[in-house]
């Protein structure tokens, strides 16, 4: 069931509709969900991420734009608004983060969830 998705990954994600201080429309995310849960599962756990640099908060992550993670622009991954979605909210797959931006995020994965 991973089909070719893996943690790490950017996606270009559909987070409307949404509720409250939640991100909204079509967005990139960074898939922060295991191998072996994405291959239990049709849901899908991200982070999404925003070009707004300058609204960085205390535990955001920045990603500089590169040849591998093909953004557009330098961005954050907003580490506090993990959700999951269905596949279908998946329109592409954008690039992928390098190892010291997933090395970030397994970090602060550990701090959010006390483990």
């Amino acid at each position: 069931m991973n089909r070719g998705m893996f943690p790490g990954d950017i996606y270009l994600v559909y987070f409307t509709p949404s509720i409250g201080h939640e991100f909204r429309g079509e967005r990139p995310a960074i898939v922060i969900q295991s191998s072996g849960q994405l291959a239990k599962t049709n849901l899908v756990t991200v982070m999404p991420l925003t070009s707004k640099v300058d609204k960085s908060n205390i535990d955001d992550i920045l990603v500089r734009k590169d040849t591998m993670n093909k953004l557009f622009f330098d961005s954050l991954i907003k580490v506090h608004n993990i959700e999951s979605f269905d596949r279908s909210r998946f329109s592409m797959k954008i690039g992928s983060a390098n190892l010291e931006v997933v090395g970030q995020v397994k970090k602060y994965l550990i701090k959010h969830f006390d483990l």
